[in-house]
């Protein structure tokens, strides 16, 4: 790679034709590191439109997991500063499709339906202080190569143990509720906290706490602090897991993710559990 950076080409152009987009070895941000091509001019020429867009929702995942509180405008300065071909229209639709709202500082995965009961947030000033006082869930976008898909789960709060997670191509409600009836094999919480989303607002969903005597919370709209552990949650498991890993496919992202929360909640020390696991303190405080 060396020699032909030096000896064979002179332009962007020439430099562009020797990246093979399925390299045995190297991906394409390798490819373009060793050529010293900015990954931004490669795709920016070479990606179809649909492509591009799939490319800057990727990018966007990135920027909005580091700042949640970036709205279309901040966010399409953000990526023109950083070299990428983007205006508003094109940030704010793309945002719309992920599920981020562009007003408020939190993902939007789950939009409301106002036609659904909304509880209210019964965990403000809460102490959380025991074992299945508070489970939580979400849903987050998860990258792909060539797509992407979205991820739920199920948190303990008291000890971060994740108690179920399914994965689904579309925003359902069936894949949720099997995250919610996994969890419930495990345990009962005295409180179940969620957005405010039609998934979690679905009258399904709801039955199946209500008839387990489970007390229902729910987010304020727009307030990410309100879920701040699962948050946290999403956090980690991209910078840990799913940025490094560039899964291809829904197959190789599940047994990927199945992995990394098989090592987050038995392997990993947490400092804010005193460098115990989740699964440690779960078993240990019930």
């Amino acid at each position: 790679m060396t020699f032909l950076k030096k000896n064979l080409v002179s332009s962007t152009k020439d430099l562009k034709t020797l990246i093979e987009r399925k390299h045995r070895q190297l991906n394409i941000s390798d490819q373009c590191k060793l050529l010293g091509l900015p990954r931004s001019s490669y795709y920016h020429e070479e990606l179809p439109e649909e492509d591009y867009n799939l490319f800057l929702m990727h990018k966007i995942d990135e920027l909005y997991t580091e700042h949640p509180t970036l709205g279309s405008r901040m966010m399409c300065s953000t990526l023109m500063m950083k070299g990428y071909q983007v205006n508003r229209k094109r940030i704010q639709r793309l945002m719309g499709i992920m599920g981020l709202e562009a007003i408020y500082c939190k993902p939007r995965t789950s939009v409301s339906n106002p036609a659904h009961k909304v509880y209210p947030y019964l965990l403000r000033n809460l102490p959380i202080n025991k074992v299945n006082q508070v489970w939580s869930i979400d849903i987050t976008y998860i990258r792909l190569i060539g797509g992407f898909m979205y991820l739920v789960a199920v948190l303990e709060w008291y000890s971060r143990y994740v108690l179920s997670w399914e994965i689904s191509n579309s925003l359902t409600t069936d894949f949720c509720i099997n995250a919610l009836e996994k969890a419930l094999q495990i345990g009962k919480p005295e409180i179940f906290n969620s957005d405010q989303g039609a998934q979690f607002t679905d009258v399904t969903f709801t039955s199946i706490l209500n008839y387990n005597n489970i007390k229902i919370s729910m987010d304020g709209r727009g307030r990410a602090l309100d879920n701040v552990f699962i948050e946290r949650l999403w956090r980690t498991l991209k910078y840990e897991d799913i940025y490094l890993k560039d899964y291809s496919n829904a197959q190789e992202l599940r047994s990927g993710v199945e992995k990394y929360f098989n090592y987050y909640s038995y392997e990993r020390p947490h400092s804010s559990l005193d460098n115990k696991t989740p699964y440690g303190v779960f078993i240990s405080a019930q």
